[in-house]
């Protein structure tokens, strides 16, 4: 058997990079107090969610991963609580910007997955912020297994849990920052959920999400041509089962955090009975690269 315990963190995020650093770890030191090996946190929880104007004063953002503040703070923490933490953040590599997730693995640096589908809506304007990442669809082998990691509008894409189960993978984690639609006045919450359900059931592992909650609130200034905005973070972070059924998650509004624990090898061997990788038809797919 190879047991693993996976947590999701779920909080919101003040105007105070240093704070919100300060709880992340603190919720995650819940986690590990919990017996959890894998921690996940929100998207770009070190700051608000930035991508809700467009200013280009935070360009200044994004740093190289060796020199990012979450990054520093959790190596040493990874370390000393055995745990595998896939942080969210900001990255610069050379004249380009990326939505990036570096995999810490017991306080060693595992290497980084960018963003592959990067959206663009009413205060969700992430194209202004972030070039489509170019890594593929990374999986990373751990200590407590093989993860494979979307960021937020990826988990949407049945092609991405699906290129990262044929990489390897056998968790999926997706730090998350997704809330209210002001334009659309849509309530995506639940539909956000069974997307990744339906993940989790075709590919017969764990999937987990972290969200963040609450209101953040966007002024008017000139360096943002005067935007006076809001979105409401509905968090419902939650953790499936290798057949979609959600077994642990959170409300709305709470911060906290939730586990679940899993069997990887018992996993395997259901994947193996199930015979859906087996009877795949790749031939048969060639209209979804073409259209």
């Amino acid at each position: 058997m190879r047991k693993v315990k996976i947590a999701a963190v779920q909080m919101r995020c003040s105007s105070s990079r240093t704070e919100n650093i300060e709880k992340a770890i603190k919720l995650t030191e819940d986690c590990a107090a919990q017996g959890a090996n894998i921690v996940l946190l929100p998207e770009l929880f070190e700051r608000p969610y930035f991508c809700q104007e467009r200013n280009y004063e935070y360009y200044a953002y994004a740093e190289e991963p060796r020199f990012n503040a979450a990054i520093k703070a959790f190596m040493p923490l990874s370390k000393e609580l055995g745990l595998v933490i896939p942080v969210s953040f900001y990255e610069k590599c050379g004249n380009l910007l990326f939505n990036s997730v570096e995999i810490i693995d017991c306080g060693k640096l595992k290497g980084v997955y960018r963003k592959t589908h990067i959206p663009d809506d009413h205060y969700y304007q992430e194209k202004f912020y972030f070039t489509p990442g170019d890594t593929g669809f990374k999986t990373f082998k751990t200590t407590y297994g093989t993860i494979g990691a979307g960021i937020c509008w990826d988990q949407w894409f049945p092609e991405t849990a699906r290129s990262l189960a044929l990489n390897g993978a056998e968790i999926l984690l997706f730090p998350t920052a997704i809330g209210s639609e002001p334009i659309l006045g849509a309530d995506s919450a639940r539909h956000w959920q069974r997307v990744m359900c339906g993940h989790a059931a075709a590919n017969l592992m764990p999937v987990a999400a972290a969200n963040r909650v609450g209101q953040e609130i966007v002024l008017p200034t000139e360096a943002n041509g005067n935007q006076n905005s809001s979105l409401t973070f509905y968090g419902s972070s939650f953790i499936t089962d290798g057949t979609g059924e959600t077994v642990a998650s959170l409300g709305r509004e709470e911060e906290g955090i939730i586990t679940a624990e899993f069997d990887l090898d018992e996993l395997q061997k259901q994947r193996l009975e199930w015979g859906l990788f087996r009877d795949r038809r790749p031939l048969m797919y060639k209209d979804i690269a073409k259209k």
